[in-house]
């Protein structure tokens, strides 16, 4: 067994780098966007990896906003949510929705009924493929 130590893979083209076995069947693909923001108040990016922006667009929704747009809306995005305002306690039972689109994703975050949508004060979101 080998072990590569380098700071800084590069691709050869604009694509994003391959990881293969020894088969030269592809093995790993890293997250294409992932953020973490705080979506209640003034609304904040906490870190980032391909989001430009969240915009605001009302109690509990959000759109993430994309450096660079996606070539369709066929990415998967995955999502998780905490609106109790604490970093140590999650699973809670607030949901999300998304409406993709190639250069913005669109949340939401509901409660139950009797609540209805909610901001959320820790909110993660990461996109596989595109």
């Amino acid at each position: 067994m080998s072990t590569l130590s380098v700071a800084t893979i590069k691709s050869a083209s604009s694509a994003a780098p391959v990881f293969q076995n020894s088969s030269g069947t592809e093995i790993i693909q890293g997250a294409t966007a992932w953020v973490n923001f705080n979506g209640t108040g003034t609304v904040a990016i906490r870190d980032s990896f391909n989001v430009s922006s969240i915009t605001d667009t009302g109690t509990g929704y959000y759109t993430v906003n994309f450096t660079t747009a996606y070539a369709d809306t066929d990415y998967c995005p995955l999502q998780y949510n905490n609106a109790y305002g604490n970093n140590t306690t999650f699973g809670n039972n607030y949901t999300g929705y998304f409406k993709l689109a190639t250069d913005t994703l669109e949340l939401r975050c509901y409660a139950e009924a009797s609540v209805g949508y909610v901001d959320s004060f820790y909110y993660f979101v990461v996109c596989f493929g595109g």
